[in-house]
């Protein structure tokens, strides 16, 4: 069994409100489960308007599969023209760790 995170740290567009906020994250989070069958939450900014932290774990049985939802994971975000990602962090955990 394999294990995959990412952990995004986004840059929000002209958001002036935690209303605003999350009419942006939540379509993020909501597409990335909907797609891919990832477990995806809101981690960490949650009282600054203009960051967000997205972190996602995936499982799989195999490590290439799981690279490969990851990777598609990360250009979906990447891709969103509401919000600069700023970095990403991945982290795969396998059977010996």
């Amino acid at each position: 069994m394999f294990v995959g995170t990412l952990s995004f740290d986004l840059l929000l567009g002209d958001v002036r409100s935690l209303k605003e906020k999350r009419s942006v994250v939540r379509p993020i989070v909501a597409e990335l489960q909907r797609k891919y069958a990832v477990a995806v939450v809101e981690v960490g900014g949650q009282n600054l308007h203009r960051r967000a932290e997205i972190g996602l774990a995936a499982v799989s049985g195999d490590p290439g599969h799981l690279t490969d939802v990851l990777d598609r994971c990360e250009r979906l975000v990447a891709a969103r023209p509401e919000v600069e990602l700023l970095s990403v962090r991945r982290r795969l955990h396998g059977d010996d760790d």
